[in-house]
């Protein structure tokens, strides 16, 4: 692969960040996350209308860019630069990749032109807390995480010519804002249970949201209950929805990785900006040592996480190797590290609850407990590889 990035991936870059440094401050993330939607439709506009970041990855033909998984990568690094509450990689990572590989042509005809617009955002529920089961990030993806007949999943049944949903499902990335929820429900008897996707629409009978309080309020969930309520088949039954499912998650998590990066980065410059300015002992702080070294580390993990994390994105664009888990485990563990030391090195005013500083530690614990935790990830990612087969150890 080439590593350096082209024209008009740069311009991507510095166009958003342009915006988002101008409308993402502290203030605007709180407010953002406190409205009822949980960001700020007026910049989700922006980002959509103007710049057409949800279509980044789809095809010309249904109303995207045609760029790859890459160029939507470079565009979450800069909104996780400034944690930009926004429904961007709940509606282009997660549920128009599945629309666009299991819908079929009429779906997708109808579904994807408005989701590239940014005039309809979609939101991916799985039953329980499997999502990065289902994505297969850090287990085998069998799909008897959506439920397996038994309660506290999803079912679905025919019913009047069509499919209606029963069930219960949190954890929902901007769930509870999205006009469109890809749900991921079981069918079948206990001898061929299976799992399927299906569509349904924000205003469905039966359909109940609720937004629920998360550790990190710039990336909202909700919870869902559906009480007999119709839906869409996405695509045919015969569809290897497992599979599809594997392929999004690894893409997704090259793509969290990235803004990961991005949030990592930010929040490394931003202490090191304290730590040049902060004195003690009538001299700057960051002249000493032992806080040079430590961000020495950091600087460190952060470059490396973003080596890994550009190549999984290069990697789950051209289809070469699925290494997206590796390298989100790397990138969260990274941001961790960058948030933690930067939170110590502000001193006092760092461990306040209204220092930005939290923002950035609050991202990295809420997106693990999501996609990982890390050891998970790098667990899962051994043995796909059969790293450890037969006890000895392959390299």
């Amino acid at each position: 692969m080439d590593a350096r990035l082209t024209a008009e991936q740069e311009e991507i870059r510095r166009t958003l960040r342009e915006v988002l440094v101008k409308r993402c401050g502290p203030d605007d993330l709180r407010a953002a996350a406190r409205s009822p939607e949980g960001h700020d439709r007026a910049l989700w506009e922006t980002l959509s209308e103007q710049l057409g970041l949800p279509g980044l990855a789809l095809p010309e033909r249904y109303g995207g860019i045609g760029c790859s998984v890459t160029e939507l990568a470079l565009a979450c690094e800069e909104s996780g630069r400034a944690l930009a509450p926004t429904p961007l990689f709940a509606t282009a990572a997660l549920a128009a990749p599945l629309i666009l590989a299991l819908g079929s042509e009429e779906q997708r005809s109808a579904l994807l032109p408005r989701l590239a617009s940014g005039e309809l955002t979609a939101a991916l529920a799985v039953p329980g807390a499997g999502l990065a089961t289902a994505l297969a990030l850090v287990d085998g993806n069998r799909g008897d995480w959506a439920g397996d007949g038994r309660a506290g999943g999803v079912q679905a049944r025919r019913a009047d010519g069509g499919w209606r949903l029963y069930g219960q499902a949190a954890q929902i990335l901007d769930g509870h804002s999205a006009g469109l929820l890809v749900v991921a429900a079981h069918t079948g008897g206990f001898a061929r249970s299976r799992t399927l996707l299906f569509l349904v629409r924000a205003e469905a009978a039966g359909l109940v949201r609720a937004r629920q309080t998360a550790l990190d309020a710039t990336r909202p969930q909700a919870r869902i209950e559906l009480r007999d309520v119709q839906a869409e088949l996405l695509g045919d039954e015969g569809a290897d929805v497992c599979a599809a499912l594997a392929a999004t998650g690894d893409a997704a998590a090259a793509v969290l990785a990235v803004e990961a990066v991005g949030a990592a980065d930010r929040a490394l410059e931003r202490t090191v900006e304290h730590v040049r300015t902060r004195e003690q002992f009538g001299r700057a702080i960051g002249s000493f040592q032992a806080v040079k070294h430590r961000l020495a580390d950091v600087y460190v993990g952060v470059r490396a996480a973003r080596s890994a994390a550009y190549y999984a994105a290069w990697a789950a664009g051209t289809g070469a190797e699925r290494v997206g888990g590796l390298a989100l485990a790397q990138a969260l563990e990274a941001l961790r590290t960058a948030a933690s030391e930067g939170i110590q090195l502000h001193g006092g005013i760092g461990f306040t609850w209204e220092h930005e500083a939290h923002l950035s530690f609050k991202r990295a614990a809420g997106d693990e407990l999501l996609f990982g935790p890390v050891h998970r990830l790098r667990a899962h990612a051994a043995d796909t590889a059969r790293l450890f087969d037969a006890g000895e150890v392959r390299v």
